[in-house]
C-alpha cells in the first residue's frame, strides 16, 4: 500500500498519479469475446486525467486505492463511439504507389494502414475493398460499435514527476518513454 506523504492517507487514483493497472477487456460483458489482457508484467500505465484514456474508463476507476479492483461496462458511446458511416472513404489507388509502382502489399483487405490526414493527424485505415482505380478504407476505431466490459486490477500508483507532467505521459527508466521527441527521456 502507497501512503500519500503530504497527507498520510492511502493514496487513490486521481488526477496527476500514475496509475498501472492489469484487467481484461471483452466485447459486451464479462463473459464475451476477449479482445485484451493486461498482466502485472506488463501493466497499462498512465497518467491519470490528461487525456491519454477514455473519460468514462477514467471516472470508472477515480479513487480506487492501490491493490482494489474494478468491474464496468462502457456503452459504444461511452467508448470510442458508433461506427460513423462517413470515416468509410474512398481513396485513389495511386496514393499507394512507391517510386512510380503500385505497391500491393499494402492493398490486402482487413490490412491496417497507417496514414495521415491533410492536418498531419495520424489515422489507420482498414482495407475494406480494393476496386480498379479505388480503395476503400474504414478510419473508425477497430472496437467503435462495441460495448466494453473491463475487469481489473490497480497494481499500483504514485505522484506523476514534473518532467512527465510536461510531457503528458510516463516515463519507464527500464524501458524509456518511447515519445520519439528528442526530449531526452531515457
Amino acid at each position: 500500500m502507497v501512503i500519500d506523504t503530504d497527507t498520510g492517507k492511502k493514496m487513490t487514483i486521481e488526477t496527476k498519479k500514475v496509475v498501472s493497472l492489469k484487467y481484461e477487456l471483452r466485447i459486451n460483458a464479462e463473459n464475451g469475446e476477449m479482445v485484451e489482457k493486461v498482466e502485472n508484467d506488463r501493466p497499462l500505465q498512465f497518467i491519470y486525467g490528461v487525456g491519454s484514456m477514455l473519460e468514462k474508463f477514467e471516472l470508472n476507476i477515480n479513487g480506487l486505492a492501490e491493490g482494489e479492483s474494478f468491474k464496468f461496462k462502457l456503452k459504444a458511446d461511452e467508448a470510442y463511439g458508433n461506427i460513423n458511416p462517413e470515416m468509410v472513404v474512398d481513396v485513389p489507388k495511386e496514393i499507394f504507389k512507391v517510386d512510380g509502382k503500385l505497391d500491393e502489399s499494402l492493398l490486402v483487405i482487413d490490412k491496417v494502414i497507417p496514414m495521415r490526414d491533410q492536418q498531419g493527424n495520424h489515422l489507420n485505415g482498414k482495407v475494406v475493398e480494393i476496386k480498379d482505380e479505388q480503395v476503400t478504407l474504414d478510419f473508425n476505431h477497430p472496437l467503435a460499435g462495441e460495448d466494453l466490459y473491463f475487469a481489473g486490477e490497480v497494481l499500483n500508483i504514485r505522484d506523476a514527476s514534473e518532467e512527465e507532467l510536461s510531457h503528458g505521459h510516463i516515463h519507464d527508466d527500464s524501458h524509456g518513454c518511447g515519445c520519439g521527441s528528442g526530449c531526452g527521456c531515457h
